[in-house]
């Protein structure tokens, strides 16, 4: 199967488990809030948040080893997957250990990390907590196989375990808040659902690669070993510095606003998220293919699918950072009610930031697959930085909106720096041409706001479900129209629609 049959399948798995994931994930949070509160439902967002960044700990090891394991897949040599897979598993056991001995330093400090918990008890926000942690650790004693599947660019296959257990968990925990809401039940229903998919998952992916179950496998060369070690000392830089750009945001709000706000915020952050999440399956989808393509194809062939993945990114990125500035704030009226909207200038940086963040996941995808972490291994770090200081001095000052103009800050940095680096190092090329089309993009995309604002305007005189669909059908024909005929003769949309007419042959 090829690349782009890969990539395909991978995408419309991916898409199909977004839908169930979307549709149950909504009625279940819906349902929570009514049921539990908006206090337990910020808990329930701080604590997720709180580990994520307690998966610092894998510091990259993922990320080294999946780099490692394309060349060995593309040429099936199955005795050097096993010996890199055999490594990523002690490491992963060892990561395991580590995370959960964060994770328990962590717990005596909780109440100074929580800002106005309501009426929870801190014991019981103790053991929520463990709970989470919990689930987090035993992740990694399986998660480790799934690299295999992903550097065969067969992803579709976690994606469809995943599906399958959310669908269940959720389910669950909808019967459960229905009948008898209580947090603890809420939360030992996910632990023992998603407990029996990673034993599920671990027996499967043995039998699906059945020479990862052999015992003897040879040992890496000190080379091999030393290049991963190397690739992981850069990772650990980007790892601690996206940690401190992309996770602290809900820490700030918990801690200098209060728990209540970390619910209202992550109530659009799961809209944002649930939507998104068809966007990103498409680019991160790829993310294995590209590896395939620099190890097999020519510079010339890997620019110009840099240039078409930056193309799509730029459109579809730009069409959703609209339509959600402009549509977030009614369908949250619409689900949750008018009290739990946010200002028009938060969701505005949250959008802004977004449609940023699409370039970001194309330049730092490529870099993935191409295997280049060294040289802007300090650039995080500097991001991070600027996010923390930004964000804690405004949100004193200004609020809500200081957190997310500290995110924009920091995160334009890597806009501005990783775009010569990936030119420079892996197509020998300035990065003037990049640039001159974010100029393009962006003025386009801002001409397009311009016009949508003013038809919403008109239209949204009220919010109502037949209004918002008409809005929704209005924003998809005139952005899409508006990008057609600016770009539709340009050299990345005649490449991807061949690519459709040979598919559709």
């Amino acid at each position: 199967m090829g690349r782009v049959k890969y990539a395909a399948k991978n995408i419309t798995f991916g898409w199909l488990g977004n839908i169930v994931t979307l549709l149950l994930g909504a009625l279940l949070r819906q349902i929570f809030i009514s049921r539990l509160g908006d206090t337990l439902t910020g808990v329930n967002d701080y604590y997720t948040n709180i580990l994520t960044v307690l998966s610092l700990a894998e510091l990259g090891i993922g990320t080294a080893f999946n780099y490692s394991l394309y060349g060995p897949v593309a040429r099936d040599e199955y005795e050097k997957i096993k010996s890199y897979m055999r490594l990523y598993k002690k490491a992963y056991r060892t990561i395991g250990c580590v995370v959960a001995a964060l994770g328990i330093m962590i717990a005596p400090f909780l109440k100074y990390l929580i800002e106005d918990p309501g009426s929870n008890s801190w014991r019981d926000l103790t053991v929520y907590y463990f709970i989470f942690l919990f689930n987090t650790v035993s992740t990694y004693f399986v998660s480790y196989k799934y690299s295999l599947v992903n550097a065969q660019q067969k992803n579709y296959i976690q994606t469809n375990i995943i599906t399958v257990t959310k669908a269940v968990t959720v389910s669950l925990q909808i019967a459960g808040l229905l009948v008898m809401p209580n947090f603890y039940l809420y939360l030992l229903t996910a632990a023992g659902v998603e407990l029996v998919q990673k034993i599920f998952a671990s027996f499967y992916l043995d039998r699906l690669y059945p020479y990862l179950r052999e015992k003897e496998a040879e040992r890496l060369s000190r080379e091999e070993v030393g290049e991963i070690v190397s690739q992981t000392k850069a990772l650990v830089f980007h790892k601690v510095g996206d940690m401190a750009r992309l996770q602290t945001d809900t820490m700030i709000i918990g801690a200098f606003i209060d728990v209540t706000t970390v619910g209202f915020v992550g109530t659009y952050n799961y809209v944002i998220s649930s939507v998104s999440n068809f966007v990103n399956i498409i680019f991160n989808s790829v993310l294995s293919s590209f590896g395939n393509l620099i190890a097999t194809e020519k510079t010339e062939k890997q620019y110009l699918m840099f240039r078409v993945y930056r193309f799509l990114a730029c459109w579809i990125y730009g069409f959703s950072a609209i339509g959600f500035y402009l549509m977030l704030t009614p369908l949250i009226t619409l689900w949750v009610g008018e009290a739990r909207v946010l200002p028009d200038v938060v969701i505005g940086c949250i959008m802004v930031d977004y449609y940023f963040k699409g370039e970001r996941i194309v330049l730092s995808n490529y870099k993935t697959a191409a295997g280049v972490f060294e040289q802007d291994k300090y650039l995080t770090l500097i991001q991070g930085a600027v996010n923390l200081v930004i964000s804690i001095v405004l949100v004193q000052k200004i609020g809500l909106v200081g957190i997310y103009i500290g995110t924009i800050v920091s995160g334009m940095i890597a806009n501005i720096t990783k775009p010569f680096i990936i030119y420079r190092v892996c197509f020998g090329r300035t990065a003037y041409v990049y640039f001159k089309d974010s100029v393009k993009y962006i003025g386009v995309n801002a001409g397009v706001l311009a016009l949508l604002v003013w038809l919403k305007g008109l239209v949204m005189a009220e919010v109502s479900v037949p209004v918002f669909a008409v809005m929704v059908v209005l924003i998809s024909a005139v952005y899409n129209g508006v990008f057609l005929a600016v770009f539709g003769r340009c050299e990345e949309f005649r490449y991807v629609c061949g690519v459709l007419r040979r598919r559709a042959s």
